[in-house]
């Protein structure tokens, strides 16, 4: 491509996202390259000579540079100065009579080739000439605001919208400002648009949603769940074929997107204008793991409508508890049981396997699994409980051991409880702040997942990280715990350190009455049984406490390990587990050493600890007591320790 020719020789945006196109295509554009010291100007192409100028403008860039010829620029056109940027030559020539609003002849004003290279003062200087904002041109018949949009130019749009460009204007294909925006992926220019006054909902040309365009054409949940966390309607039918969303998704094999508009509430019984479900469309396009999908929706829908599985939805976490504790007694009762017939007890054995693989099925496999730690461990710490009242209390410990087992005890459940019901830290806005934070954040430059969460379309506070589990961002986020089901973040951190000690405190109360109450009601000599004859004898001796024994230490190795692990973050690094973990993919990503060590959280050991939990001694030396969720200092802070799974 011979660049001396300026925009003699320019092509056009063309069919870069046409209905039938897939998702990748949209994914492809124009790259701005090194040359000659100065940016590559962006040339809109068709999906057919993208790859080629593309090749060639990296060739050119790997050549030798030609500066005499390129810094000579007096000798430019007006579109070719325009392309780099080159505002006194673009000046020179507007004041020697050049009309601002002349297309070339391929119909492609100034303002388009400013706009799509994001030349911000050359668009200011051409307004300030009379340039028509909304001027149409291209071989998409579109504004220079859709070009900025397609390249994800989010300062251009600002400063277009700024002079009066109108996001509703559809181009050539159809589409709307905010169409482009989500179709090419770029979500902030999307909240944008939208805090701007931009209907989520607004339909194209075509008669088809945002909503429908991401499920239809981009492979993928994060644009389908950023449109629904911003209230895009699931049920809307565009007006040709009448399809759904879920429609569009299926038709695209798009199963991430359906996965996301059925956990949003997707009709499955909706029909098109041909009579077609989303499940008829699934068999037309033979896809069998939509097809699965869909029946697995379909069954648990029908199911959860039913009496006993609402009861199973409301009482769902105390029903899954009354489970675990059952299946645990059971099987260590069974094998517990004085007689010597293992086939009476296998027998029992299945019963009670086929009875919780039946009770299993009024839960949803989802809500099973999500809930199963926690269940399982509260399960747990009731029959350590159960077990030290039956079978070590008539032992007669001393009043000590009773005392500070029963303290501990305590403890434990307080800990629980108030890591449970505690508010972690989420950070929450009403939808007129949300809209005002993405105003002034874009206006300001500030558009970025560092800062920006565009899941909650919130500022983000310093420290804060979005957890896709709660589906909301958490002050000074540690980590999700699967043992309580709840976030661990700036508010109930502490609680959830203490949870871990008084478990691990637990768990060793437990060896000493296991290994009391062996050594008291069981025949051990380790002399002549020897270890194998020691474990026979334990089985032989109490089944039951044997079980508990397992369950015990299972439960004290992790908790110790994460106790342990908490403990060195919070004293040595002044970190969060978050925190710790984006730091090293950072270094491995840039194949670096860092010292986490070293960072502007970490205040000394000693410091450290009494900040974190909040100690006070006579006034010798006490805590800053700092709310994360309303702190949002400077953005060195947040670059550091941003995010890496933003959506």
């Amino acid at each position: 491509m011979d660049w001396s020719k300026g925009g003699n020789n320019h092509s056009h945006m063309h069919d870069s996202c046409h209905h039938g196109h897939s998702a990748h295509s949209h994914s492809h554009g124009p790259r701005a390259a090194a040359f000659g010291g100065m940016g590559l100007p962006i040339m809109p192409t068709s999906h057919g000579q993208a790859g080629k100028n593309i090749d060639e403008a990296l060739d050119l860039s790997l050549q030798p540079k030609k500066r005499t010829h390129l810094d000579d620029s007096s000798s430019w056109d007006i579109v070719q100065a325009t392309q780099f940027g080159i505002l006194d030559r673009c000046k020179e020539l507007v004041e020697a009579g050049y009309d601002v609003r002349q297309p070339d002849k391929e119909n492609v004003s100034l303002l388009h080739w400013a706009a799509i290279n994001n030349r911000l003062e050359l668009v200011k200087y051409f307004v300030s000439k009379g340039a028509i904002v909304d001027q149409l041109g291209g071989d998409l018949n579109a504004t220079p605001l859709h070009w900025a949009i397609r390249q994800g130019h989010l300062p251009m749009v600002i400063q277009l919208i700024r002079y009066g460009a109108d996001p509703s204007i559809a181009d050539g294909e159809g589409y709307r400002a905010l169409h482009l925006a989500i179709l090419f992926q770029h979500m902030a220019i999307a909240a944008y648009l939208m805090a701007k006054g931009q209907e989520v909902d607004g339909p194209d040309c075509n008669g088809q949603t945002p909503l429908m365009l991401a499920a239809q054409k981009i492979i993928g949940p994060e644009p389908t769940n950023f449109l629904i966390k911003n209230n895009a309607s699931v049920s809307a039918m565009d007006k040709v074929n009448r399809n759904t969303p879920l429609h569009c998704a299926v038709l695209a094999g798009n199963v991430d997107a359906a996965y996301v508009l059925l956990e949003a509430g997707a009709s499955l019984d909706q029909e098109n204008v041909n009579g077609h479900t989303p499940l008829d469309l699934a068999h037309q396009v033979h896809s069998p793991l939509l097809i699965y999908v869909l029946n697995q929706v379909k069954q648990e829908r029908i199911h959860s409508s039913s009496r006993c599985s609402r009861i199973v939805n409301k009482y769902k976490v105390f029903l899954q508890f009354l489970l675990c504790t059952a299946m645990f007694g059971c099987v260590s009762a069974i094998l517990d049981m004085n007689s010597d017939s293992w086939l009476l007890k296998a027998i029992l054995l299945g019963c009670v396997i086929g009875a919780v693989s039946l009770a299993i099925r009024n839960f949803p496999s989802a809500l099973f699994q999500s809930l199963l730690p926690a269940t399982t461990l509260m399960a747990s710490i009731f029959w350590m409980f159960i077990t030290w009242c039956l079978w070590f209390l008539p032992d007669g410990h001393s009043a000590t051991v009773q005392i500070l087992f029963t303290l501990n005890s305590t403890a434990l459940l307080y800990y629980y409880l108030r890591v449970c019901r505690t508010d972690p830290g989420f950070v929450k806005a009403t939808e007129e702040e949300k809209k005002m934070n993405v105003l002034l954040l874009a206006e300001a430059g500030c558009l970025d997942p560092s800062i920006f969460c565009t899941s909650c379309m919130i500022k983000k506070p310093v420290r804060a990280s979005h957890c896709p589990r709660c589906d909301a961002c958490v002050a000074k986020q540690d980590h999700h715990s699967v043992w309580t089901n709840t976030c661990i973040g700036a508010r109930n951190h502490v609680y959830f350190v203490l949870f871990l000690l008084s478990l691990m405190l637990m768990g060793f109360w437990m060896f000493y009455g296991c290994l009391t109450y062996w050594s008291t009601h069981c025949k051990l000599h380790y002399e002549e049984q020897g270890l194998v004859g020691v474990a026979f004898a334990i089985v032989d001796c109490s089944p039951w406490l044997l079980c508990v024994f397992m369950l015990v230490l299972y439960h004290t190795c992790w908790s110790s390990i994460i106790l342990l692990l908490q403990l060195y973050q919070i004293a040595f690094l002044g970190l969060t587990t978050a925190e710790r973990m984006n730091l090293l993919m950072h270094a491995r990503k840039q194949r670096q050493t860092i010292s986490l060590s070293q960072n502007p959280y970490n205040l000394g050991v000693f410091r450290n600890v009494v900040s974190f939990f909040k100690l006070r001694c006579c006034g010798f030396f006490k805590p800053a007591i700092i709310d994360w969720t309303q702190q949002y200092p400077p953005g060195r802070d947040q670059r550091l320790f941003r995010n890496t799974d933003m959506v």
